[in-house]
C-alpha cells in the first residue's frame, strides 16, 4: 500500500472507534503511531511519540491555555457570571422574552472572560433557568436559548478554539482574537433577534417580566458591566495596540479577574481552590488532545494525505465557494458526534491547506471554522452544551430542548452567509491592528 492508502484506512478506522465513544486523544495516539510505524518504522513512531508529546507540553504558547481557562473558572467561582445576568436582566427584563435576551447578553458578557462553550452554559443554566422559570417560560425556549447563546464563549475572545486553530496552523492568536469580535456581536444580535421572533410566533412562551426603573438599569448599566469591560480592555487592548502578547494577556487578564474578585470580596479560598483545581483539570485535558493530534498530524504529513485533498479542491471542476460550503457540511456531520476541541484539532491538518490552496484569508477561515464547530455543540446526537444544561435543570429531556434549537441554528446560517457575503465583517479589526502595529 502507498502512504496515501495507509493514510485513507488510518482515517477510517479513527472515526470508527471515535463513533464506538472511545477516547479521543487515546484514539488519535494509538492511529497516529500505527500509521507512523507502518509507514516508517516502529522506533521512528516511538521517538516521534515522545518527541511530540515533550515538545508540545514545553511548547511556551500554549501557556496561554491554562491562563484563559483559570480567567473563566475565576469568574464562575466568584459569581461574576451573576452579577453579568443581574445586570442585563434588569436592562432588557421587561420586555416579552426579555429573560431570554438577557441571557444572550450575558453569554457575550460573560464570554468575554470564559473561553469555554460548556463552561458558559452550565454557568449560565445555574443562574438563568431559575428566574426563567419563575416567570413560567416555555421550558423548551428557556433552555435552548441557554445552550445556544453559550456558544458565544468561543466566539467573541478569549477562546480556546481560537487559541487551537492559531497554535496548529501558526497563525496569530492576537489576529483571531480580533477576528472574533465584530462576528460574535454580530451573532450575538441574531440570536437576540430570533428569540423575539420566537416570542412573537407564540406569545405563551415567554411572558413579560418586571419593569426596573430607568435610574435603576442606569446603576446596573455601570456597576453591573464595568468591572467585564475593564477585564476586557485589559486583554483585548493590550492585544490591539501590540503592548502584550497572547500568552501575556492571558496573565493580565487572569489577574485582573482575580483582582476584581477579591476588590469585590466574592471568591472564598474554597472557590479559589476549586478555579486552581477545575483549570488544572480542564487545561491537561487541552494539553493532552493537542499533543496527541500533532502525532495524528505529523502521520498525515508525512503520507501526503493534507496536500492531496488541496489538490484535489483545487482541481475539482467546482468554484471555491462550493468546496468551502462542502467543508463547512463535513464540520457539522463531523459535530454530531466529535467534540468540538477535538474535531478542530483532528481536521484542521487536512482542511487549512485547501483554505490556503482555495486563495481564503487564514483568519476570516478560522472564524467560519469556529462558527461551524458551534452548530456541533448544540445538534444532536452528542450536542455537548444540550446535555450541560439538561444536567442543570434536571426536569427536561435533552429532546425538548433540541426542539427548540433551531431558530438559534438558522441565526449561525444566517452569521456565516454574513461572513461570506462580507468578509470585512472579520477581518476589519484585524487589517486596524496590522496598521496601528505598522506605525
Amino acid at each position: 500500500m502507498t502512504p496515501l492508502h495507509v493514510a485513507l484506512i488510518s482515517t477510517f478506522f479513527l472515526f470508527v472507534l471515535l463513533f464506538l465513544r472511545m477516547p479521543v486523544a487515546f484514539v488519535m495516539l494509538v492511529v497516529g503511531m500505527g500509521g507512523y510505524a507502518y509507514v516508517r518504522s516502529p522506533a521512528a513512531a516511538l521517538s516521534l511519540t515522545s518527541q511530540t508529546i515533550y515538545s508540545t507540553f514545553a511548547n511556551y504558547p500554549l501557556i496561554v491555555v491554562p491562563l484563559f481557562v483559570w480567567m473563566g473558572f475565576i469568574a464562575y467561582h466568584s459569581g461574576l457570571s451573576s452579577k453579568i445576568y443581574d445586570s442585563t436582566y434588569k436592562l432588557v427584563g421587561s420586555l416579552r422574552g426579555g429573560l431570554s435576551i438577557a441571557t444572550i447578553g450575558a453569554c457575550t458578557a460573560f464570554g468575554a472572560i470564559c473561553g469555554s462553550t460548556t463552561a458558559t452554559a452550565a454557568t449560565m443554566s445555574a443562574v438563568a433557568l431559575p428566574e426563567m422559570n419563575r416567570y413560567q417560560y416555555s421550558r423548551s425556549f428557556s433552555t435552548a436559548s441557554i445552550a445556544a447563546a453559550a456558544i458565544l464563549g468561543v466566539m467573541i475572545p478569549p477562546s480556546v478554539i481560537f487559541i487551537l486553530y492559531g497554535i496548529s496552523t501558526g497563525e496569530s492568536i492576537r489576529m483571531l482574537f480580533l477576528a472574533g469580535i465584530i462576528p460574535g456581536l454580530l451573532l450575538m444580535g441574531l440570536f437576540m433577534l430570533m428569540a423575539y421572533l420566537q416570542v412573537l410566533r407564540d406569545p405563551t412562551s415567554a411572558p413579560r417580566g418586571e419593569s426596573v426603573p430607568t435610574r435603576e438599569k442606569v446603576k446596573a448599566l455601570f456597576t453591573g458591566g464595568m468591572e467585564v469591560v475593564v477585564i476586557f480592555i485589559a486583554v483585548m487592548g493590550g492585544l490591539f495596540f501590540g503592548i502584550v502578547t497572547p500568552t501575556e494577556a492571558g496573565a493580565v487578564g487572569a489577574a485582573a479577574t482575580l483582582l476584581v474578585s477579591l476588590v469585590r470580596r466574592s471568591l472564598s479560598w474554597k472557590g479559589f481552590i476549586r478555579s486552581l483545581d477545575d483549570a488544572v483539570r480542564l487545561s491537561a485535558m487541552i494539553m493532552l488532545l493537542t499533543a496527541t493530534a500533532s502525532v495524528f498530524g505529523r502521520f498525515l504529513g508525512i503520507t501526503g494525505l493534507p496536500s492531496a485533498v488541496a489538490t484535489l479542491a483545487i482541481e475539482a471542476p467546482f468554484p471555491p465557494t462550493v468546496v468551502l460550503v462542502v467543508i463547512l457540511i463535513v464540520y457539522l456531520i463531523l459535530g454530531l458526534f466529535i467534540d468540538a476541541l477535538a474535531l478542530i484539532l483532528l481536521t484542521t491538518p487536512i482542511f487549512y491547506p485547501v483554505a490556503l490552496a482555495l486563495g481564503y484569508d487564514p483568519i476570516w477561515f478560522g472564524v467560519i471554522v469556529v462558527l461551524a464547530l458551534g452548530m456541533g455543540v448544540i445538534t444532536p446526537p452528542v450536542g455537548a452544551n444540550v446535555y450541560v444544561v439538561a444536567g442543570v435543570a434536571k426536569d427536561i429531556d435533552v429532546m425538548q430542548i433540541f426542539r427548540g434549537i433551531w431558530p438559534f441554528l438558522i441565526a449561525i446560517f444566517l452569521c456565516i452567509a454574513l461572513l461570506f457575503a462580507f468578509p470585512e465583517i472579520a477581518l476589519y479589526l484585524p487589517e486596524l491592528a496590522m496598521k496601528q502595529l505598522g506605525r
